[in-house]
């Protein structure tokens, strides 16, 4: 307890040196806890945008979990097959498409189009307006904000619109839908234009009667990975896949770019860190070369002076590790908004996503450099000759 008052009141005599240490720790410690904040901040934010659809399996009739591939035939058929199987509590068949919405005297607006049957889980949440209904004439149409204010019509108006299903087809005339809701689709950037109705609908608008599908989406009742075993062993001829398993093959494609450059920018961020420690440390100790001499020559022990300064570090690194966590935050919002303006970026996911992991391990290495930064001024308070030390200080 003396040996911290003792520290307490060395870093107190030297005020502006203290503050500015303290400061310079809490924005390094700001950028290291930012960068552990994006090392895992898309996997999370990533599994909790899949989580939030309702959805836990996908089956497709490929290896991609993503629309686009080679599309499922019979789906209505495979969709009831799977959604009697034990573990299965709903399988819904999706088919994505592209589309224009033609209005007289404007641009051409164009969006993707999705054809769902709404079940008991719908992934998509509807802000206000009435949900999709059964096949009328013309039929429902749910879009999303930023497609309403293009559309710039009310609910219940109606849009002309084309759909494009095949590449290797030309698209058909466009066909009359009425527009009875607005909802927030997870996988939308901020300039998404997206739109749903029924997988009917969309099939009449492709102008086919093909029964397909680019996934079906399926909720487990029992856990993810029954159901994917109970799927495998009924249809052979399809690939299921969890959302653990989809974001576990993001982790190591996808996001590899940012938890690398976390890695890099978090290694630089300790080095200054280690740095700014050991050169305060450092120059304080120097400063008060004679005054710890004449306090060994009144009977200070080496391990006395060394703990000193290794508490002078402890200090400084604890101020300023505590200030760092605001700042941090604070910082890690607007890189957040900067990165989230990128093309192609949903509108809910973060690149930075706080865990009680990142504040362990932000922690565990300011601790750790702190330790070794303290190493070199307390090995030259360990070594000080005291003799000499007050001599040079009368003879100065």
């Amino acid at each position: 307890m003396r040996a911290l008052i003792f520290a307490v009141r060395s870093l107190v005599r030297q005020p502006g040196r203290t503050a500015l240490g303290i400061i310079g720790i809490a924005a390094v410690g700001a950028l290291l806890f930012d960068m552990l904040l994006l090392s895992r901040g898309l996997v999370v934010s990533f599994r909790d945008l899949l989580d939030s659809v309702g959805f836990d399996v996908r089956v497709t009739a490929t290896d991609s979990p993503l629309p686009g591939g080679i599309r499922l035939t019979d789906a209505t058929g495979a969709a009831a097959q799977i959604a009697r199987l034990p573990g299965v509590a709903e399988a819904v068949p999706m088919r994505t498409a592209t589309g224009e919405v033609w209005q007289t005297g404007r641009p051409v607006i164009g969006l993707m189009l999705t054809g769902m049957d709404p079940g008991a889980r719908r992934p998509w949440t509807l802000i206000t307006g009435a949900d999709l209904g059964p096949s009328l004439a013309p039929p429902d149409l749910v879009v999303n904000q930023s497609l309403m204010d293009e559309v710039g019509g009310a609910l219940g108006s109606e849009v002309t619109l084309r759909t494009g299903c095949d590449s290797s087809r030309a698209a058909l005339a466009p066909r009359t839908f009425r527009i009875v809701g607005i909802a927030q689709f997870p996988f939308d950037d901020e300039a998404q234009r997206t739109a749903v109705m029924t997988r009917t609908a969309l099939r009449e608008a492709c102008g086919d009667d093909k029964d397909e599908a680019d996934m079906l989406m399926v909720a487990s009742s029992g856990g993810a990975g029954a159901a994917v075993a109970a799927i495998r062993a009924a249809r052979p001829d399809l690939v299921p896949v969890t959302n653990e398993q989809i974001v576990a093959r993001m982790q190591t494609q996808g996001f590899t770019y940012f938890r690398q450059i976390s890695a890099v920018l978090s290694t630089i961020t300790l080095l200054f860190g280690f740095l700014l420690i050991t050169v305060l440390l450092t120059v304080s100790v120097n400063q008060r070369l004679a005054e710890i001499a004449a306090l060994r020559a009144l009977g200070f022990s080496r391990g006395r002076a060394a703990a000193d300064v290794l508490l002078q570090g402890a200090m400084l690194v604890g101020a300023g590790g505590i200030l760092a966590l605001p700042l941090g935050f604070a910082l890690s919002l607007w890189l957040d908004q900067i990165l989230k303006a990128m093309p192609g970026i949903p509108a809910s996911m973060h690149f930075f996503v706080f865990e009680p992991r990142a504040l362990v391990l932000h922690a565990a290495l300011l601790v750790t450099t702190a330790l070794l930064a303290s190493a070199y001024p307390m090995w030259l308070v360990a070594r000080l000759p005291i003799a000499t030390t007050l001599r040079n200080e009368v003879v100065g």
